[in-house]
């Protein structure tokens, strides 16, 4: 059961990544989200069978210590914006700032009720399931801000490089970004659970 909330947090807290992406981009000027229909909760619109439902089943059932997966990315055109390498990093910081702000929301809430209701059975048993939810945007949040195409964080980089020697950093990175990301994943996702269990231990 542990293994199904978790799955299903999942894919909800992937929807409200892909979607923030989708609004920002629609408040910056381009509405191809809206206009494909992409800007709704609705997981159905967003749901890759491969990357947020078999992939993050295999990773929990094999319990390897972290969920890893993905929805179909939410398309922007970069010909709307008024400034494409700006606006696409604030566009890509959206979705990570989205779990963060879910993170919060339910961080706060277990601080509300264990300092307002400290002796109510009921919700003491539900605390470790938004402990989770917590945990897993968290996750989600850091994760994406890795800057390895095509991850946001990548996004953002990309705005800082400049000159000769940063087009060609971007240029390997879009060019090998999918095995630099599985090889990340495997051998370096390591050096993000500190920031990880820093942000926990901050917010709950």
């Amino acid at each position: 059961m542990e293994g199904v909330f978790i799955a299903i947090v999942f894919i909800f807290s992937v929807v409200i990544h892909e979607v923030s992406h989708g609004v920002v981009a629609d408040k910056l000027g381009d509405p191809t989200a809206r206009l494909l229909g992409r800007l709704t909760l609705n997981p159905l619109k967003h749901i890759d069978p491969f990357g947020s439902i078999i992939l993050p089943a295999l990773l929990i059932i094999s319990r390897v210590g972290f969920v890893f997966g993905w929805a179909k990315p939410v398309p922007y055109n970069p010909y709307h914006l008024k400034k494409p390498e700006r606006d696409a990093a604030i566009i890509a910081g959206a979705g990570p700032a989205s779990n963060l702000l879910v993170a919060l929301i339910f961080a706060l809430i277990i601080w509300g009720g264990t300092a307002l209701l400290p002796n109510v059975p009921t919700l003491l048993s539900v605390l470790p399931l938004f402990a989770l939810i917590v945990q897993i945007n968290i996750v989600l949040a850091v994760f994406n801000l890795v800057p390895i195409p095509p991850l946001d964080g990548s996004k953002i980089l990309f705005l800082g490089l400049r000159g000769r020697w940063g087009e060609s950093v971007r240029r390997v990175l879009e060019q090998y970004g999918s095995i630099l990301l599985i090889f990340f994943i495997f051998f370096g996702y390591g050096l993000i659970t500190p920031i990880i269990h820093v942000l926990m231990k901050l917010l709950i």
